[in-house]
C-alpha cells in the first residue's frame, strides 16, 4: 500500500493572474499558504485491470490495457494521470478529498499533485516539489486543456505561505517567513466559511480568458491591480500590519468583482456585509468566486462574533491550521513497479 497526500490552499491576492493568458503577456503573482485539508490517494496492488473509486464523487470505474477511458467525465483528472504514467493494469487507487470538489480551495489541483505525487514514487521517481507541480499542470493545462491556472498546483506541491510568480516559461516560489507569533496571529484571524454550495470554476475560468484574450479594458485593468496586491499583501505581512492586510483584502474583492461576470451573488454580497459589521476588515469568495468557500480576516477578538453571526445565517465555520508541507508520501509498502 502507498498512500500520499496534497493539501489544498487558501489564495489571498492575485488569482486569475496565474492563467497562461495573462501571465505569459504581463507576468503574473499570487500569494496563498497551504492549509491543514487535504486530498488523499491510496494505492494498492489489483489482479488484472485498474480500479479506481472516488468517496468525493461516488464513482467507480475500471478499465485495462484493452480499453481506453473516456477524458470527459468526473474523473477525467485521474484517468488522465494514469494514462501518463502508462498505467493499464494491477493497480487499484482509492480517492478522498478533506473538501467537497467545487468550493475554491484548489482541491482539483490537489487531487492531480496527490497522484502524481503518489504514482512516481511507486515508478521510483523521486521528483522535487516544483516538478511535481509542473508536470501536474501539464497534464490538467495542456493535455486536457482546462482553463485553468498553476497557483492550485504550486501550492498543493511545495506547501506553505508563498509569493508564486508566474511567466512565460518560468515559476518561481518565494516562501514568505514570518515570525512565529505573527503567523500564528495572522493563522488565528483568517477564517473560512463554506457557504453551502460548489460551483464549477472552468465557466467563470472560460470567461476571464476571453475576456484576457481580447484585452478587454475593464479585466486587464482589474488584473493589473490585483497582480501589485500580491506584492502589497507579501510587503504588509513582512512588516508585521496584519490589520491593514485584513484591508487589502477588501480592496481586493472589490477588484475580483470587476473583473468577470458571476463572481458574486446578491446573498453573498449580504453575507459578506454582515461579516464586515461583526468586526471583518477584508475578505472574499475563495477560487473562481459564485460559491465554495467566504474566507474572512477579522480584528483580534471579533472572530468569535463573526461565526456566530454568519453560522446564524447557515454558513459553517471550517477550523483549520497553515500546512508547511506540500505533497507527501505517508506510507510507501508498494514495491515499485
Amino acid at each position: 500500500m502507498l498512500i500520499a497526500r496534497a493539501p489544498v490552499r487558501v489564495s489571498f491576492f492575485g488569482g486569475g493572474t496565474d492563467l497562461p493568458a495573462y501571465y505569459e503577456r504581463f507576468g503574473g503573482a499570487v500569494l496563498s499558504t497551504a492549509i491543514n485539508k487535504y486530498f488523499c490517494v491510496i494505492l494498492s496492488h489489483s489482479e488484472g485491470s485498474v480500479q479506481v473509486s472516488s468517496s468525493d464523487y461516488r464513482t467507480f470505474f475500471r478499465y485495462s490495457g484493452t480499453t481506453s477511458p473516456l477524458w470527459d467525465d468526473d474523473m477525467q483528472l485521474p484517468k488522465a494521470v494514469l494514462d501518463h504514467f502508462h498505467i493499464h493494469d494491477g493497480l487499484s487507487v482509492f480517492l478522498a478529498s478533506e473538501i467537497p470538489p467545487g468550493t475554491g480551495l484548489g482541491s482539483s489541483g490537489a487531487v492531480t499533485v496527490a497522484l502524481v505525487k503518489a504514482l512516481a514514487m511507486r515508478s521510483g521517481q523521486l521528483l522535487p516539489a516544483t516538478a511535481v507541480a509542473e508536470l501536474a499542470c501539464q497534464i490538467e493545462i495542456n493535455r486536457l486543456g482546462l482553463p485553468i491556472g498553476k497557483q492550485d498546483q504550486y501550492a498543493a506541491a511545495v506547501g506553505g505561505l508563498n509569493l508564486i510568480e508566474f511567466g512565460d516559461g518560468f515559476v518561481e516560489v518565494t516562501p514568505v517567513k514570518l515570525p512565529l507569533d505573527l503567523l500564528v496571529a495572522l493563522e488565528r484571524r483568517v477564517l473560512l466559511f463554506f457557504t453551502g454550495t460548489s460551483r464549477q470554476s472552468f465557466s467563470i475560468l472560460s470567461q476571464l480568458r476571453e475576456h484576457i484574450a481580447s484585452g478587454r479594458d475593464k479585466t486587464l485593468a482589474a488584473l493589473h491591480e490585483m497582480k501589485a496586491q500580491a506584492y502589497r499583501g507579501r510587503d504588509l505581512l513582512e512588516a508585521g500590519r496584519l490589520d491593514d492586510f485584513g484591508r487589502l483584502l477588501d480592496d481586493a474583492w472589490q477588484a475580483k468583482k470587476r473583473v468577470t461576470g458571476g463572481v458574486t451573488t446578491p446573498d453573498i454580497d449580504r453575507l459578506y456585509e454582515i461579516a464586515l459589521s461583526a468586526g471583518a476588515l477584508g475578505g472574499k469568495v475563495t477560487g473562481a468566486g459564485g460559491g465554495g468557500f467566504l474566507m474572512l480576516y477579522s480584528r483580534e477578538g471579533r472572530q468569535q462574533e463573526i461565526i456566530s453571526w454568519l453560522e446564524r445565517e447557515g454558513l459553517l465555520s471550517m477550523g483549520f491550521r497553515f500546512e508547511s508541507r506540500g505533497a507527501t508520501v505517508l506510507v510507501n509498502a508498494l514495491a515499485a513497479a
